[in-house]
């Protein structure tokens, strides 16, 4: 629910600033079969998907159990390091944009479309005046 692609696709579906339930079940959320289904460089999606969100999810000992019952020691929480966790969610983003079925020029204009179609403006200005690119 934290993709580019269905945060793109729920900017076209919301009229204002309330998101209405009957909204939330009209978006394209991938089916949980879907991450079972072979990614083009081998394997499943879940299988790529999982050990990032992990990842991103386990920075103490307090999600010790979660990440036990994903199969990693609960004892070792991943240190938080922005850099990496940025890459890791750029990962996120073009592995759900494959899944989507998007390719590379879609998925440029989704993020750096020309006004006033652009759909992240603020991700943009914010990483602009943070590290002086737009590296998403």
């Amino acid at each position: 629910m934290n993709a580019i692609p269905l945060d793109w696709a729920a900017r076209f579906s919301v009229g204002g600033v309330n998101m209405n339930f009957f909204i939330v079940k009209q978006l394209p959320v991938l089916p949980p079969e879907a991450y079972l289904e072979e990614a083009r460089c081998g394997g499943s999606w879940v299988e790529l998907v999982v050990p990032r969100v992990l990842e991103l999810t386990f920075p103490s000992h307090e999600l010790g159990g979660f990440a036990s019952d994903l199969g990693y020691p609960e004892e070792r929480p991943f240190l938080c390091d922005d850099a990496r966790r940025h890459r890791i969610l750029s990962e996120l983003d073009a592995i759900f944009s494959h899944m989507y079925g998007l390719n590379r020029s879609e998925v440029e204009w989704i993020l750096d479309a020309p006004a006033p179609s652009s759909s992240f403006p603020s991700l943009k200005q914010h990483e602009l005046n943070r590290l002086s690119e737009y590296r998403t």
